[in-house]
């Protein structure tokens, strides 16, 4: 009997160094071919575990079924270096902290299809794998031809399709590799867990340079990769918090309640009858929206969805009760190459209705130039009181102006290809997807 359990014992230990053996050439073999990994392929430490199927992460750890790595290994090694590295880009694209009300079921295959897409998309012969028919027709299914496509944007796909139980098994049976039990741990502690997270972010940031970089040669043909990770390092914006920074200071007749004390005032009234110690100030300093100019592209590259929903976020900060002054004034341009109406908002019911019963008028060709100069004569002829700023909606594609204005202007881009743009120097500029307006919606909700 004790013999018996010393030979497991030994039988254990044995298959756990050859695992951590192979764990170690594999991340040789990844190295080797991919340099920029460095830091990456350090993070995670082997660790044997009979649940796994075959193998997953949880972010500080590769845990391993020894039975069934080996098993692959004899198989095939290019198979167990795609595994590995399968599972370490879930964790670069920070895909095992899921939002708790995510579907798990469709967030493991969404995450599933963007790293193997990445990996198909290396050419690099150490993780080299067949393009199957049915992972060809699965992309062409999920994925946008020319556009890169996240973990969420392939979710939120996955949740409009409403695909049969059968397919979804097919695609699970294409694209699954790794385990994902650990990332729903529900033991997981939460402080930690950002800590981890923010590590990962930093990490992904710094491949990103070093591929940009000092291992441009490591990195060529992996376009895919870099694509995923200007997606997911770009800055995100609230579009609502931006929207704010447009508001002045500015002084107006409103009884400060903030610097009154009721104390002084009652033992006045009590003491004296009718004379209080102290009185509220007639003024208040308070952060308004003063005149403003929102410019929307209407060329036919700009779509009308994407219009509606800026218009609706834009209207949810300029509607806030705190938001205005006694009388505003917005100017709500819609041009193309030229300028197709100008619509003055002067309170809160106009704005509602202009964007309720909102058109595209134009859908010619780009020109940011026109709306620059109609502000500028909209100026000599006294029509702004203090004009704080512009917001041009646009998708970044036309003739910028020569010179810069003299108020602040900002270029929002609704893309969803993340393409960067070049904007005068002059410019604020932000890049915003459906996503960025919903997590602003998700917040005003």
């Amino acid at each position: 009997m004790i013999n018996a359990v010393h030979d497991t014992q030994e039988r254990a230990l044995r298959a756990q160094q050859i695992c951590e053996d192979i764990l170690k050439n594999t991340r040789n073999q990844l190295y080797l071919n991919m340099r920029f990994l460095d830091n990456a392929l350090a993070q995670l430490y082997p660790a044997g575990d009979m649940e796994m199927s075959p193998a997953g992460s949880d972010g500080d750890l590769f845990y391993y079924q020894p039975e069934k790595l080996m098993a692959m290994f004899k198989k095939s090694r290019e198979q167990v270096n795609r595994l590995y590295l399968h599972t370490l880009f879930h964790c670069i694209f920070c895909h095992i902290y899921p939002d708790n009300k995510v579907d798990q079921e469709y967030w493991n295959l969404a995450c599933d299809v963007v790293v193997e897409e990445i990996i198909d998309g290396l050419y690099v012969k150490c993780v080299h794998r067949p393009v199957t028919m049915v992972r060809r027709q699965a992309e062409a299914l999920l994925l946008e031809e020319g556009k890169v496509m996240t973990a969420q944007k392939v979710y939120r796909r996955l949740c409009s399709l409403h695909l049969a139980k059968a397919k979804i098994e097919e695609l699970k049976r294409e694209f699954t590799l790794d385990d994902h039990r650990k990332w729903y741990d529900s033991g997981k502690n939460k402080s930690q867990s950002q800590i981890q997270k923010k590590k990962w972010e930093d990490l992904r940031n710094k491949m990103q340079t070093e591929m940009e970089t000092f291992s441009k040669e490591a990195s060529k043909g992996s376009k895919s990769l870099m694509d995923q990770l200007n997606v997911e390092n770009r800055q995100k914006y609230d579009y609502r918090e931006f929207l704010r920074k447009f508001a002045v200071l500015k002084e107006e007749m409103k009884v400060d309640m903030d610097t009154f004390d009721y104390i002084f005032y009652n033992y006045g009234m009590n003491l004296y009858g009718n004379m209080p110690l102290i009185e509220p100030l007639e003024t208040k300093e308070e952060q308004k929206v003063e005149d403003f100019v929102i410019v929307i592209d209407t060329s036919m590259s700009c779509q009308g969805d994407l219009v509606k929903r800026f218009l609706e976020e834009t209207y949810s900060v300029l509607s806030e009760t705190e938001s205005f002054f006694r009388r505003i004034h917005v100017h709500m341009i819609q041009c193309d190459d030229r300028i197709q109406s100008d619509t003055v908002i002067t309170d809160g019911q106009k704005l509602k209705d202009y964007m309720d019963h909102f058109t595209v008028k134009g859908q010619g060709g780009t020109d940011f130039r026109p709306p620059f100069a109609y502000v500028e004569k909209l100026q000599k002829e006294k029509k702004f009181t203090r004009l704080r700023g512009l917001i041009y909606f646009t998708d970044g594609y036309g003739i910028f102006p020569g010179k810069m204005p003299p108020y602040e202007t900002a270029f929002v881009f609704m893309k969803d290809d993340y393409q960067d743009v070049d904007v005068p120097p002059w410019a604020i500029k932000l890049i915003l997807d459906p996503e960025d307006l919903e997590q602003s919606q998700g917040k005003r909700r």
